[in-house]
């Protein structure tokens, strides 16, 4: 009983000083993994238990180069679970090679050219009357409204809408916010 009880305090412990070196260096929680401003879009996603989708997404799209890049990029950020309400069968088509093009449609979609912080959405969104529109970099419109205070929904081509969860996770070359539901081109 000794033994459990002391490997139980140790992991607390141990998770614990991660939690506590996280908020020291400014980095944000995501997926299980700490996020690092030092690091680049790509580096950080890849240590997010919550991205593993979006991570394949993106190298078989051949965007991996792109989004180590100096930037700066806003990226929206589907989590797992987001991919999970697509349609059966949609993720494992889309990452084909014969669906490059589509796949990279998508994507860029959920990129747009500049750091956006929270507090520059809702600046935009109270310029814009309630809400704003962002150029993504594939070049089709996306919307940003607010949705009660210190909240922010995404409108998509197709009228979905994509709620925020995590703001304001800083990178090297821009920022990501987590977003619960998969954006997609008109």
């Amino acid at each position: 009983m000794n033994k459990i009880l002391t490997a139980a305090i140790s992991t607390s412990l141990l998770f614990s000083a991660a939690g506590m070196a996280a908020v020291m260096s400014d980095s944000v929680m995501v997926g299980g993994a700490a996020m690092y401003p030092s690091k680049n879009i790509v580096e950080n996603a890849l240590n997010s238990k919550d991205h593993t989708t979006l991570v394949a997404a993106v190298k078989a799209a051949g965007l991996v180069d792109t989004l180590q890049g100096t930037g700066p990029f806003t990226v929206f950020a589907p989590t797992n679970a987001a991919f999970a309400k697509l349609p059966a069968g949609t993720v494992e088509n889309l990452v084909k090679p014969e669906n490059k093009a589509v796949l990279t449609n998508i994507l860029t979609y959920h990129v747009v050219a500049g750091k956006y912080d929270m507090k520059q959405l809702e600046k935009k969104i109270k310029e814009g009357g309630g809400h704003a529109e962002l150029k993504t970099v594939n070049g089709q419109p996306l919307w940003i409204m607010s949705n009660g205070p210190h909240n922010i929904q995404l409108k998509d081509g197709k009228g979905n809408i994509a709620n925020i969860s995590t703001y304001d996770v800083n990178q090297k070359n821009g920022v990501i916010d987590v977003i619960d539901t998969v954006l997609m081109p008109k």
